[in-house]
């Protein structure tokens, strides 16, 4: 199975719900994500400004690779910043922005 570094945004509270960044396993179609201890399925053309839900739950999520410019909600400028799982901070910093991580200061 392949890792990627992406961003998490749950949209179960609303449109600009709590994201983080973190390490995410895709199944060999990508269409089956796993990521602390979840599971995702794809929502092939029925998820309102969702693209994946909680297998167990539910709840719909915005889920994408990360995005070099930290761009990466659905609705630029809106809600906090996402929280960076600590076992990627350094390598997201590194190869996903291209930069130094701010918080090693």
């Amino acid at each position: 199975m392949k890792f990627r570094i992406m961003y998490l945004e749950d949209k179960s509270k609303g449109l600009n719900g709590p994201a983080r960044i973190g390490r995410v396993r895709l199944s060999k179609t990508g269409e089956t994500l796993y990521y602390a201890g979840r599971t995702f399925q794809a929502l092939r053309n029925s998820g309102l400004k969702a693209n994946f839900s909680d297998s167990e739950t539910g709840q719909p999520f915005w889920i994408a690779k990360a995005r070099k410019g930290g761009d990466d909600r659905l609705y630029k400028g809106a809600g906090e910043p996402p929280t960076i799982d600590d076992d990627v901070r350094e390598e997201y910093w590194r190869d996903v922005r291209g930069l130094p991580d701010p918080a090693a200061g």
